[in-house]
């Protein structure tokens, strides 16, 4: 155990909790986009989980792994298109509407993908993105490992939050789709369209959440294997609700939930005497810890969860 207190584990458990945290992050910043304009989107987990394994065929296909990002990020769009449909269209139950969407996406990914490869496709590897060390910061003592050693999407992941920070509060489209979420009758009488409003939201979410999915598949396995995601869209909701839907509180958490992978998987390489089936959940039960402690703290955008009906609609 005396390996845990060196540097060198140190540094690398900081370095793999970047990585860990940035397919998160990237689902975390646009579920935090939906929930700002009013719609809780329970099924970025599944369109995490179809844009991983569309990025593993966009990247088998073009021989590219920009191509496989490309098809992540627009499978995740359309599936956001068809949530946004039945929920701010159709008005139907969104939490019921994402759990449907979450189910869909598993079976239907494991069809497509045994279709495709067959049943040992899980050894299908495709190409894949590799580190890419920044010349100059790389060399930095410490830091460079830690920071400037990863992949372009690890880079690209940190990258969206000062973008959606200014997004959200410095430009008047942030302004008006924080109103949608606060505010939806109010914001409809100065001439914002609430309803495309949220389209717009829920479609940017899915398609950060299908980015999420090809983190996953082209920049930490290189491979894709069923529900690859493994119950990361949840945890990413929650790192929306610890971070207080701001995209510096996301980031933080995701970092936190990243370290956490990250250290469990160390400590089952080393001898622990413990079960690393226990170990594995970790970062789960930190999610949970993360959410009581949070309870009745979190302030919610007002609307959150509720279809908007204009003036004449049935309620």
């Amino acid at each position: 155990m005396e390996i845990i207190l060196t540097g060198a584990f140190l540094i690398d458990l900081a370095s793999a909790g970047i990585r860990m945290a940035a397919p998160l992050l990237a689902a975390a910043l646009g579920e935090l986009f939906a929930e700002r304009s009013g719609v809780l989107n329970i099924g970025v987990e599944g369109m995490m989980l179809m844009g991983a394994l569309f990025a593993v065929f966009g990247s088998d296909v073009t021989g590219s792994p920009w191509g496989g990002v490309l098809a992540a990020v627009v499978v995740g769009g359309l599936m956001a298109l068809i949530f946004a449909v039945v929920t701010v269209t159709l008005a139907a139950d969104q939490v019921v509407t994402g759990v449907a969407i979450n189910l869909l996406a598993l079976g239907l990914s494991t069809y497509l993908f045994r279709l495709a490869y067959g049943l040992q496709g899980t050894m299908h590897r495709v190409p894949a993105f590799q580190p890419f060390p920044i010349p100059g910061l790389a060399n930095i003592p410490v830091l460079g490992p830690v920071l400037f050693q990863h992949t372009p999407l690890v880079y690209l992941a940190f990258l969206l939050v000062p973008v959606s920070s200014f997004l959200l509060f410095r430009t008047m489209w942030g302004m008006a789709l924080r109103s949608v979420g606060e505010h939806p009758r109010a914001a409809d009488t100065t001439g914002v369209n609430v309803l495309r409003m949220r389209y717009v939201a829920v479609i940017a979410g899915g398609m950060l959440a299908g980015l999420a999915g090809s983190i996953l598949t082209l920049s930490q396995l290189d491979v894709f294997v069923e529900n690859v995601t493994a119950g990361r869209g949840y945890i990413a909701l929650a790192a929306v609700v610890f971070g207080q839907w701001m995209p510096g509180g996301a980031m933080a958490s995701t970092l936190l939930f990243g370290l956490a992978e990250a250290f469990q998987l160390r400590l089952q390489t080393i001898s622990t005497g413990l079960p690393y089936q226990l170990l594995g959940t970790m970062p789960y039960v930190l999610t949970v810890l993360a959410l009581i402690g949070v309870v009745g703290r979190a302030r919610a955008p007002k609307v959150l969860g509720r279809p908007y009906l204009r003036e004449g609609q049935r309620s």
